[in-house]
């Protein structure tokens, strides 16, 4: 019988350890966190991201900012209201919502950030942090895998773990993080261009989906009792919900379930864990002030 990684449960614990520390900060005359998000154009499934942080920040007691442009703007403009962010003391972090239009270079944005403000974790002196084991704001989906991991128990140690997809927000930073002291997992990373796949998959302990292909991962490419961390939300059109849309993950859960010692269901797995990752990073923006 496998057991449900609820991300909604765990990520609802460590909102209300956040929120009791707000009330320390409060009541010690401390400042009160202030997140920021930046959103461009109004693609559905970041109007929702965003609009959950929102709410996430009123839960802890936490500030919040959104501010909104146009698809239309130009880079120079984001780029100036990423300084104004930067210089404004009152903001301890904000996040620029990905993905931009094609016109807006992503990078330029990311390493326009603050790295003291930088709540997402994407700029290159915090994944540098990581790399060599230093304090710093962990990238926000690959924080929230590693809490998941660790609140559940969940054995990496010696563990022979596979990665699929490496991008620069997810793949490649939950790799090295798994693979760091501590966590001392045997790590394999895959990609569109590696060879035998199904092979390498099929031998993991622990498998970590993380490139947006719904239903990627089958029932034939799980070993009996491993663990699986769904990173993957597609948006599809759905008769069965109001908002006419449901999300699908990279694995093909129904079939592969029933194989796995754990498993991340989508939505309510990393979905939750992602953002509750900003916050602790935000969190932490005040206090190393």
């Amino acid at each position: 019988m496998y057991t449900i990684i609820d991300g909604r449960k765990i990520a609802s614990e460590i909102k209300k350890e956040i929120a009791e520390e707000v009330i320390s900060l409060r009541n010690a005359g401390g400042k009160i966190p202030h997140l920021a998000a930046l959103l461009v154009g109004n693609d559905g499934s970041s109007e929702t991201y965003v609009a959950n942080k929102v709410k996430d920040c009123a839960e802890v007691g936490f500030r919040s900012t959104l501010i909104r442009f146009g698809n239309d703007v130009d880079e120079s403009a984001l780029l100036n209201k990423i300084s104004e962010l930067n210089n404004d003391p009152d903001i301890d972090g904000f996040i620029v919502q990905l993905p931009l239009p094609g016109h807006i270079s992503e990078n330029k944005v990311i390493e326009a950030i603050d790295p003291k403000k930088d709540a997402d974790g994407f700029h290159p002196v915090n994944i540098g942090r990581m790399v060599i084991g230093l304090p710093g704001y962990l990238p926000a989906t690959p924080y929230g895998i590693v809490e998941l991991l660790k609140r559940y128990s969940v054995e990496t140690s010696g563990k022979n773990c596979v990665v699929i997809g490496r991008s620069n927000i997810v793949g490649r930073p939950v790799s090295i993080l798994l693979s760091q002291k501590g966590m001392d997992a045997t790590v394999t990373v895959i990609h569109s261009r590696t060879k035998n796949i199904k092979e390498i998959v099929s031998r993991a302990d622990i498998i970590i989906a993380a490139l947006g292909s719904p239903g990627f991962v089958t029932e034939d490419m799980v070993k009996p009792g491993a663990v699986v961390i769904d990173v993957g939300t597609t948006r599809v059109k759905s008769a069965e919900t109001k908002s006419g849309f449901r999300l699908i993950g990279d694995v093909d859960f129904e079939n592969v379930a029933a194989k796995c010692s754990f498993i991340t269901p989508v939505p309510g797995g990393v979905g939750p864990m992602t953002r509750v990752s900003l916050l602790q990073n935000t969190l932490m923006a005040v206090k190393n002030r």
